[in-house]
């Protein structure tokens, strides 16, 4: 059964962003879902921290890296135009990291130098391409480092994913595939503690809503567009069950606190339709491009 009227929630509410939306909903237990735009291409931007974070534990559980290994920092590798708290936590010195913190940094504060040494660890971005894409997630790429992106606006994109390509990532991640019972405790919790975004999926949200997520945020250039505004994440409902959400904003020219809200008020629209008792299931819905 189709609900029109949380499709009719959404399309009232996308039009505020003044650029391209995806969503991709899954209500695990139920079997429920919906996508509006779900196959189309978005920049990922952070939200591509996530299948890095899935590559590193799988080489945890295989034996090829340990949480617990050091990796050098020298004082060449803080560099300053780019979002790093942990450049601020260790001000800048040569240092020793361990691989768990770094994870952390990376997954819960969104830290760009701590992803990219990760990426170093991992060969560089194709490995962890080729990892995604053997797990069967094919409509996501990941081509570029974040120093790579900063080199140019239009790098970002070649970095892209679609709403449904990243909610099955999620679906995967939630329900232990690929990765062992520990690396998904893990990657869980670290997406639960995620500082980024917290008006977007959380914003509207009963305050203690259990939400692991993982925010994608680009630079906004010169003619006022913002590539990317990014939230995606596993929401717990009141009865225990668990609903997958995936919002992606592209090229949109909204201010920020507007882009914030727009994913805040779809996320706020889906969990109270999937809260009610008795929510029928919802079919998966093709739709031409919302504003």
């Amino acid at each position: 059964m189709q609900d029109e009227g949380l499709l009719h929630q959404f399309q009232a509410i996308v039009g505020d962003a003044g650029g391209k939306v995806g969503i991709s909903l899954l209500q695990l237990e139920k079997g429920a879902g919906m996508s509006v735009n779900g196959a189309r291409h978005f920049a990922m931007q952070s939200v591509f921290k996530v299948p890095l974070a899935m590559f590193i534990p799988d080489g945890v559980d295989h034996g090829r890296f340990s949480l617990g290994q050091k990796l050098p920092i020298g004082k060449t590798d803080w560099v300053e135009n780019t979002w790093s708290p942990m450049r601020d936590r260790y001000e800048g010195r040569a240092t020793d990291i361990a691989l768990e913190e770094l994870l952390r940094f990376s997954v819960s504060r969104s830290d760009n130098i701590a992803c990219d040494l990760l990426f170093r660890l991992a060969g560089g971005t194709q490995p962890v391409n080729a990892y995604v894409h053997a797990l069967g997630v094919k409509d996501l790429v990941i081509a570029a480092t974040e120093a790579q992106m900063r080199s140019a606006w239009d790098v970002q994109y070649k970095n892209w994913s679609t709403p449904d390509a990243m909610a099955v990532l999620f679906r995967m991640i939630y329900e232990g595939h690929h990765l062992s019972k520990a690396s998904t405790r893990l990657l869980l919790k670290l997406m639960t503690e995620t500082t980024t975004g917290p008006g977007r999926i959380k914003g509207l949200l009963p305050p203690g809503t259990p939400v692991s997520h993982k925010t994608g945020s680009s630079d906004t250039n010169r003619e006022g567009v913002t590539a990317a505004t990014n939230d995606a994440g596993i929401i717990t409902l009141p009865d225990g069950s668990h609903l997958i959400l995936v919002v992606f904003l592209g090229d949109a020219k909204a201010p920020d606190s507007t882009r914030d809200g727009v994913i805040a008020r779809i996320a706020k629209a889906a969990f109270d339709h999937y809260s009610r008792a008795g929510a029928a299931p919802v079919s998966k819905i093709p739709r031409r491009n919302p504003p």
